[in-house]
């Protein structure tokens, strides 16, 4: 399973949803779904301007769970 913690950098960040809204020019209610980690899939580009708006790394947002471990 593949977790987003979007959540997490975006309060590193000290960012709200609406900023990273406009930064990385996507919906609120697509944001939204990534935050919440209801996402099917996500687009490299929108990886890459979320990436740029919060200063980090990819790792820093999608951790891989093993599920038969947890």
């Amino acid at each position: 399973m593949i977790r987003i913690n979007l959540d997490v950098m975006m309060a590193k960040r000290k960012m709200s949803l609406n900023e990273l809204s406009e930064k990385v020019g996507i919906t609120l209610a697509n944001l939204s779904i990534l935050k919440n980690n209801k996402a099917k899939a996500i687009r490299f580009s929108t990886l890459d301007a979320i990436c740029r708006a919060l200063d980090c790394r990819v790792e820093d947002i999608l951790e891989y769970i093993d599920e038969e471990e947890s």
